[in-house]
């Protein structure tokens, strides 16, 4: 009686045991599928966004360098009229001058410096009579190098790293959303960070805002479901940009307009995404590696960078 036990018992465990390699077999040949439907055939498939049909207008923040720079050009190349807010009125002249020349479309500028709240009123007054069809959330800012909270030593980091990285966020997608929703089309790109996806110590304010950008636009994305307003989060590993302070573009490390390219086809396809194809890699690559292993990476890079500025000062 017990020998069939013991043998039934075994039959129970083999069967879930199939069932299990079954589950994560289908779960892994999925994760597949969206990743090479995303990243490589949208476009061939016709997957991808129109983004024209949206609005004949787009809004980027923080739109003169870097990605937000690579998403106006290639808005722009598009045929969409550019509305571009920044803090640097020089650099927005130029890149509007640059834009309007090369790909023939109508530009607004807009001069804001978000790390101060009373912006908004400017910036609604400017745009709320336009038909946008995208915002891209890009503007923001992060640690110059890995710290400990308490010693970061600028006072106002603090204050200008929430308004940059958060209220801006929210308070553009407060003045642009009403404007989607009345004629129920239109996408809004928020540019979070993979840092955002668990906490990144000794970057942990700047983690913890891209946190709150991903719930943020989890959220939204759920909340106006059917309202024909899409959201989409993107979450980039390391880009060339004075951000990352990344200099030479690799495989895991494009150019702005390389990643913007990528992220762009999956408009449409991905409500979240890291928006290149070897973040999404290396998104998978970081899930299985320890916490233990990541901290002592951003340690080392900020004794490197407390060396470097300490030399740096001895040779003044």
């Amino acid at each position: 009686m017990f020998q069939e036990y013991l043998a039934g018992s075994a039959d129970i465990f083999s069967g879930i045991g199939a069932l299990t390699t079954g589950v994560i077999a289908f779960k892994i040949a999925l994760g597949l599928f969206r990743f090479i439907s995303a990243h490589f055939l949208s476009r061939a498939l016709g997957l991808t966004a129109n983004l024209q049909k949206a609005g004949s207008w787009a809004v980027v923040t923080g739109g003169t360098d870097g990605i937000g720079k690579a998403y106006a050009e290639q808005l722009a190349a598009k045929g969409i009229n550019m509305v571009l807010i920044s803090r640097s009125l020089s650099k927005l002249t130029d890149m509007a001058r640059d834009v309007e020349e090369k790909y023939k479309v109508k530009t607004l500028v807009i001069e804001a410096d978000f790390s101060q709240p009373d912006i908004y009123d400017n910036i609604r007054a400017n745009i709320e009579k336009l038909d946008i069809g995208v915002l891209v959330n890009n503007v923001g800012m992060s640690y110059d190098f890995p710290e400990y909270f308490a010693e970061v030593e600028d006072p106002n980091f603090v204050s200008r790293l929430l308004h940059l990285n958060c209220t801006s966020v929210a308070k553009m997608t407060q003045i642009v959303l009403p404007i989607m929703l009345k004629k129920r089309q239109g996408y809004i790109i928020n540019i979070g960070s993979s840092a955002g996806s668990s906490p990144t110590p000794f970057l942990t304010l700047y983690s913890a805002c891209k946190a709150f950008v991903d719930t943020f636009t989890r959220a939204l994305s759920i909340e106006y479901s059917g309202s024909g307003v899409n959201f989409q989060l993107v979450s980039p590993y390391f880009v060339v940009s004075k951000l990352s302070k990344m200099w030479k573009p690799s495989i895991f490390v494009p150019t702005p307009t390389t990643f913007v390219k990528g992220a762009l086809a999956t408009v449409g396809v991905q409500t979240t995404t890291n928006g290149f194809w070897s973040h999404s890699v290396q998104d998978w690559i970081m899930a299985v590696i320890p916490m233990s292993v990541i901290t002592n990476g951003l340690l080392d890079n900020r004794r490197r960078a407390l060396k470097k500025r300490a030399n740096a000062k001895q040779n003044q």
